[in-house]
């Protein structure tokens, strides 16, 4: 974890309704009264550990950052581990108390709150920024997974054919989440946000088209830049993520002002 020597570090709970959000709280340490806030999320199986290499580039442009595990989002979540409850639209929930909370803040700039999203995370964040695009400035999707619901509406044509127990890379998953995703029109829907976002993602990326990027930032979004990087897969090398957090910092960089 890169962590700037005038930052500090520390656990923050947030609450949504019952749910219980585990996150870290990494905020600059100067003479400002207000900062920016960029929240990150996770993606499938991921956890808050993700966004803590976002900690020392964004806190040096002046941003607090907040990175959290999603109630039942992962096997290693401290919010909730168990993942036969994870809902892409729980997420959407949890993500949008999480920004009331930031807004509801003396030390943050509620004009200036980014979303950061990675895979499903991002999917998560688009779906967010679409729901509350006054609340959000600027979007930010890492190789996100806008493909969800059409590929598991493609595994499971109907919904007769989703059984109780669905494993994917070893994590078991309930009927709930592949209900709920049945019926979403990503697409239709992401667009509704019309303030600037960056999609970053890699050229070699096996688990999410490309494509599906290129469709959003070119046709769908108002206001949207595509990064990609040669070679990347989905998840970064360093050697990527320094390519990716430098064209992040680039992008948020004009809201630190």
């Amino acid at each position: 974890m890169a962590v700037a020597a005038f930052a500090q570090v520390g656990d923050l709970w947030i609450s949504n309704g019952d749910r219980k959000i585990y996150g870290v709280l990494s905020r600059p340490v100067d003479n400002r009264g207000k900062h920016p806030v960029a929240i990150v999320s996770h993606g499938f199986n991921g956890s808050h550990s993700f966004g803590k290499s976002y900690f020392g580039a964004l806190n040096a442009l002046g941003y607090q950052v907040y990175t959290f595990d999603f109630p039942c989002g992962s096997l290693n979540s401290r919010s909730d581990s168990n993942t036969m409850n994870m809902s892409v639209l729980d997420e959407v929930s949890d993500l949008k108390a999480i920004v009331r909370h930031f807004r509801g803040r003396p030390d943050v700039d509620k004009n200036r709150i980014v979303l950061i999203g990675e895979s499903q995370g991002g999917l998560v964040s688009a779906l967010t920024a679409a729901d509350m695009p006054k609340e959000i400035s600027r979007l930010v999707l890492v190789f996100p997974a806008l493909c969800i619901p059409a590929n598991w509406t493609e595994r499971y044509p109907e919904v007769a054919d989703i059984p109780d127990t669905t494993r994917l890379w070893g994590v078991p998953m309930g009927r709930r989440f592949f209900t709920e995703v049945r019926d979403m029109d990503v697409f239709g829907t992401i667009g509704r946000y019309g303030r600037p976002v960056l999609i970053v993602q890699g050229d070699r990326d096996n688990v999410v088209s490309v494509a599906d990027s290129r469709r959003a930032a070119g046709e769908v979004y108002k206001d949207a830049c595509l990064h990609i990087i040669r070679g990347a897969g989905h998840g970064f090398k360093p050697d990527e993520f320094k390519e990716s957090i430098g064209r992040i910092s680039d992008f948020l960089r004009p809201a630190s002002r």
